[in-house]
């Protein structure tokens, strides 16, 4: 019998496997370290230290963390519904869009508190538009949804280039960026939330996105566990022959995932533009939505995994910085192959564990059943 098909408790299919496969790839980033000639505990300690030892660096961490955590989850919706969207990138970009306009309209009549549920609408709305014709193409024609997600970020990115050059820049400025949002346009720190834990948040700018992102996690769980529509896309992802016999709607359940998708792929957008800058800038997503499909990858699909990959990737990228600082040795780049392994490792090698702990498992559970047995005699 394929040990594919034996069923895993979840504690080990999203506890033991994804934590020792994390611990396989931290021992190779490790290794590479060595191999550098570098102290891989001290370089850990520094990365530790870096992204978790001070109040504003843990700000930092989950500044970053709220990013991937929207584009995660954008990702990993379209995968429940058998569709990889590549695309979460540019749908972020376009949605930066929507929040800025929303921004710019209000700032200067209402509080933030006011402008920011139309803001969350406006960048949900863009990115689900920029979602709309790869869904439509792939439902309605069969082009893949690989492709026309990555064609459409470039697309995407001249567009918004195109918009803050000639459109959206302040005149006389040389920046290809809106103008700053005033108070009632900018969402507010989080710096009570850190002063319960008796830290200060100093500059990092981790603002109330986060709670946000936490509520889409929520609201993405309900979505795919809880509701028929979600286990329409269920079903469509595992098996769509057996979704379209059922009788579930095919172009339906396609184009309202990817919506969804991208909607979430858009909100993003609100960390980074009324968050952090208080303006809409050139290239502010900076390779948010490729992190999502690692985080997705690494989180099963399912919203609190995905929380927590975004966290891991979060730490990698802020104790990153300081890593490279304190050990010059270990450049941007060697943090980029650190992230890879974890990457290789925890997502596309995610299943290279289970034929052992498959049989760990079988053996464990026999001796369970035998010892019943003579209990029960």
């Amino acid at each position: 019998m394929s040990t594919a098909s034996v069923p895993l408790p979840g504690w080990i299919s999203y506890g033991v496997i994804p934590l020792i496969n994390l611990v396989i790839a931290f021992f190779f980033s490790g290794l590479v370290v060595w191999l550098i000639g570098e102290n891989p505990f001290e370089a850990l300690k520094y990365l530790i230290d870096g992204a978790l030892g001070r109040g504003d660096a843990i700000g930092f961490t989950l500044f970053y963390a709220t990013s991937f955590i929207f584009t995660g989850l954008s990702v990993a919706v379209a995968f429940h519904a058998g569709l990889f969207n590549i695309g979460a990138e540019g749908q972020a970009y376009v949605g930066g869009l929507g929040a800025a306009l929303v921004a710019l309209a209000l700032d200067r009549y209402v509080p933030w508190y006011v402008t920011m549920p139309f803001a969350v609408i406006g960048a949900a709305v863009f990115g689900a538009a920029w979602a709309f014709i790869p869904a439509w193409l792939q439902a309605k024609r069969g082009s893949h949804i690989v492709i026309t997600t990555i064609m459409f970020n470039f697309i995407g990115a001249a567009l918004m280039v195109y918009l803050l050059v000639h459109v959206l820049i302040v005149p006389g400025k040389m920046a290809p960026e809106t103008r700053t949002f005033l108070p009632g346009g900018q969402l507010p720190k989080l710096d009570w939330l850190m002063a319960i834990f008796g830290l200060k948040l100093g500059p990092a700018p981790f603002n109330v996105s986060f709670i946000i992102a936490l509520v889409m996690c929520f609201l993405v769980w309900l979505l795919i566990w809880r509701t028929r529509f979600g286990y329409e896309m269920r079903t469509l992802g595992i098996s769509p022959s057996a979704a379209v016999y059922a009788g579930i709607p095919y172009v339906r359940t396609v184009i309202i995932a990817m919506l969804i998708s991208g909607g979430l792929a858009g909100m993003m957008s609100l960390n980074a533009v009324m968050g952090a800058s208080a303006r809409l800038q050139v290239e502010f997503v900076g390779g948010a939505g490729f992190v999502g499909i690692a985080v997705s990858l690494m989180g099963r699909s399912h919203p609190v995994g995905i929380i927590l990959a975004a966290l891991l990737f979060g730490i990698l990228y802020q104790g990153g910085g300081d890593l490279s600082f304190e050990m010059p040795n270990i450049t941007r780049d060697m943090i980029v192959v650190i992230q890879g392994l974890v990457i290789l490792f925890a997502g596309a090698l995610e299943y290279m564990l289970r034929p052992v702990m498959v049989r760990i498992y079988q053996q464990f559970a026999g001796r369970k059943s035998a010892s019943q047995k003579l209990a029960g005699t």
